[in-house]
Formats: structure tokens, C-alpha cells, sequence
């Protein structure tokens, strides 16, 4: 292809965020940052791409490698990073080991994973984050949830849901039917795409109690408020899954008194995408998205593969897809701020810039001409270029 033929094209899964989103995503990251902070959270920011097998440390082998990899000069694999907790709990054990436990930590990032096309999914998407280091038990967990859960409400958004789920829950009924690893993988995964009728089919040929089986191929049904939990309890002959449902309980408890449990329901059928998670998970969906625009839980396991033990529980919330609920559902965000233009006649340029200092030193967004124009040309570029005044300095 010759040179002057070539098109310039962004890579596939990455697009190009223009003025107007730019300053829109950036509010909702303001917006949150200050959130965070308030509840006590300090900003990490890790490097964009770490050595692979840092990455992939704390991921089973059976969830695959969705990662963009590459080799450094040494011939040493480097990989953009797929998602935060990792390298937070990288952080956390390595750099910060000498903090005070708990840690509190919150992240805005970009992160990277090898996606198929589809709304809401991108190859390079933004995250914004907190993870809760060093702190076993509900206490946490609740507040995690209910962070998100105002989190939510800061950027704008007041329709939507979270959902929580326990993985013991699934564990303790899977281990009571006796299913094996390899079953007990493939169950989770139909469970995870919504596939009923392969659930249906595979629990078919399985020879365990039959109301163990109908819980099985009910579990994506469980889903409601705190009267459904204590239905399915009842139900329950094994202590894991009967815990599970006791932790959500308590869970629920602490959310009623943070105030946001209008916000909240249960679905116990919940798998999330990354199996490192070890009690509470969540998801938050909201109108007009078929997919969760946040999601996180308890993945006590995590740090352990970088040398120190702690429990840890966090969330991600894509600042992407909340940006998208908002314009499907009509929600304004704050005004952006809106620009002073500065005109000058010839030889007005001096003038010019001392009442543009003015104006900023004010707190004014102030748009300068670089060339002397008319009074009327200004009032014209002012108008080209979105300001909301003009000031002509003649």
C-alpha cells in the first residue's frame, strides 16, 4: 500500500473519546474520587503493563488468558493489565507491608483484555475501584457494598440494583450432590452464561437426590429480598450453603443500617466472571443495560499467591458503561463549564491577555483570540466555539 493511501484506523476494541465525553468521564471520575476519599480511601496507581506472570498469578487456569502480551528487550513476556486487583494486592503485599491493616485503597484506570465485540465491551475500558485489604467479616463486606452502592448515586444514576450472591452457597450444594471437579466447572459455567436447558441436560444425567437437582436447576430463580433467603434455608441439609445464606443475612442487616438496602435484592445464582472470589459477590445492573455496569465480592485467596495471607474484598465499576446508562436513560450530568471568549481589536493583544489573566485568576474558563478580529467576528467565533459570553477588548 503506498503511504499516501493508508488510513489511519484505531485499533479494534479502543475508539477515541472526543471533548465532550472526555469532560463528561472525567467529572464522573472526579465525582467518585471525591466519594472515595470521604469514605476513608487512598489513590494507587500501578503501571499500565507488569510482567505476565505477575498478572496471571493470582488467576486459576482454567479461566484462560485474556491479556495483551508482549516481550521487552530481554525476552521477558510483559502484558497490559486485564484488570486492578491484582496488581493492588501486588501493592499491598509488597509496597505497603508495613502499613496498618486495613488497607483502604481506590483506583481510575484504564485496563485491557482481549474482548469480543459487543455494546458495552471494549478491548481498552475504564475502571473506577476500591479494594478493602486486611478485613475479614461482614463489617467490610458491607461497606463495600454499600460504597458502591453510593457510588452509583454519585454519578447520577438513581435505577438500579444490586444483586448479592454467596459462592458457598453454590459450593455447598454442589458438594453435597457429590459432583466432581470437571462436573462441578461445567455447572458453573452454564450457571454463568444462563443456560438452562444445558443445565437441565447435564443434571439429567447425574445420579444425585432430587431435590438437591431442582435447587441446582432453580438457582438461577432465586433471586428476590430477605423473605426468599430464609424460603431457601429452609430447604438447605448442609452447613456450607446454610452459612452462606446466614452471611448474607448479616450482610443485609448492615446495609439496612448504612441506609441503601431500597437499593439491594439477592440472587443466589450468581457466578462471577473470575472464580478467585470466596463468599459475598455482587453485581449492580440498572435500566436500559443488559450486562452489570459494576460487580465485585470477597476473594480472601488473592494476596496469598504474593507472600502474605489477608482477607480482602473490593469492587469495579465501569465508567464506560455507567456513561452509557446515563445517556439511554436521559440523566443529565452537571453542566460543563462554559468559556469566556476574548476578542481585541489590533494592537489590543497586551490588553487581551491581562483581562484573560484576570478572568482565570477569577475562576473563568477563558477562551483567547490569537488574531485581532471585529467586534462582530468575535461575537461570531465566540458563538462557533460554544462560549457563553464575549468580551471584546477594543
Amino acid at each position: 500500500m503506498a503511504k499516501q493511501d493508508y488510513i489511519p484506523q484505531v485499533p479494534y476494541g479502543t475508539k477515541d473519546i472526543l471533548p465532550q465525553d472526555a469532560a463528561r468521564k472525567r467529572q464522573v471520575e472526579n465525582d467518585l474520587a471525591r466519594l472515595f476519599l470521604s469514605w476513608g480511601y487512598q489513590e494507587v496507581i500501578t503501571p499500565t503493563f507488569e510482567y505476565h506472570e505477575t498478572l496471571i498469578a493470582g488467576a486459576p487456569e482454567e479461566s484462560g488468558d485474556s491479556s495483551f502480551r508482549f516481550f521487552d528487550r530481554n525476552g521477558r513476556m510483559l502484558a497490559l493489565r486485564p484488570d486492578m486487583t491484582t496488581p493492588i494486592a501486588r501493592v499491598a503485599v509488597m509496597r505497603m507491608k508495613q502499613n496498618p491493616l486495613p488497607l483502604r485503597l481506590f483506583y481510575l484506570a484504564n485496563v485491557f483484555r482481549q474482548e469480543e465485540s459487543q455494546a458495552g465491551r471494549q478491548c481498552e475500558f475504564y475502571q473506577a475501584g476500591v479494594e478493602l485489604l486486611g478485613a475479614g467479616g461482614v463489617a467490610a463486606d458491607a461497606e463495600v457494598v454499600a460504597l458502591a452502592v453510593e457510588s452509583l448515586l454519585a454519578t447520577g444514576l438513581t435505577d438500579f440494583q444490586v444483586c448479592l450472591g454467596q459462592v458457598d452457597f453454590i459450593g455447598g450444594i454442589m458438594a453435597e450432590a457429590g459432583l466432581d471437579a470437571p462436573t462441578g466447572q461445567t455447572v458453573k459455567r452454564l450457571l454463568l452464561e444462563r443456560n438452562m436447558v444445558g443445565l437441565g441436560e447435564l443434571l439429567a444425567g447425574c445420579r444425585i437426590d432430587p431435590e438437591i437437582k431442582q435447587l441446582l436447576q432453580q438457582l438461577p430463580m432465586l433471586h428476590g429480598k430477605a423473605e426468599m433467603l430464609q424460603t431457601v434455608r429452609g430447604r438447605l441439609n448442609n452447613k456450607i450453603s446454610q452459612a452462606a445464606i446466614d452471611n448474607l443475612a448479616e450482610i443485609y442487616g448492615l446495609l439496612q443500617n448504612y441506609g441503601v438496602d431500597r437499593y439491594v435484592t439477592f440472587d443466589l445464582g450468581i457466578i462471577r466472571d473470575f472464580d478467585y472470589y470466596t463468599g459475598m459477590v455482587f453485581e449492580a445492573y440498572t435500566t436500559g443495560l443488559g450486562y452489570p455496569i459494576c460487580g465485585g465480592g470477597r476473594y480472601d485467596r488473592m494476596a496469598g499467591v504474593f507472600g502474605r495471607e489477608q482477607p480482602a474484598t473490593g469492587f469495579a465499576l465501569g465508567i464506560e458503561r455507567v456513561l452509557m446508562a446515563l445517556e439511554r436513560q436521559g440523566i443529565e450530568t452537571s453542566p460543563l463549564p462554559q468559556s469566556v471568549y476574548v476578542g481585541w481589536a489590533a494592537d489590543k493583544l497586551a490588553a487581551a491577555i491581562a483581562a484573560v489573566q484576570q478572568l482565570r485568576a477569577a475562576g473563568e474558563q477563558v477562551e483567547l483570540a490569537l488574531q485581532s478580529q471585529t467586534r462582530q467576528e468575535a461575537e461570531t467565533a465566540c458563538r462557533q466555539h460554544g462560549c457563553k459570553s464575549c468580551r471584546y477588548i477594543a
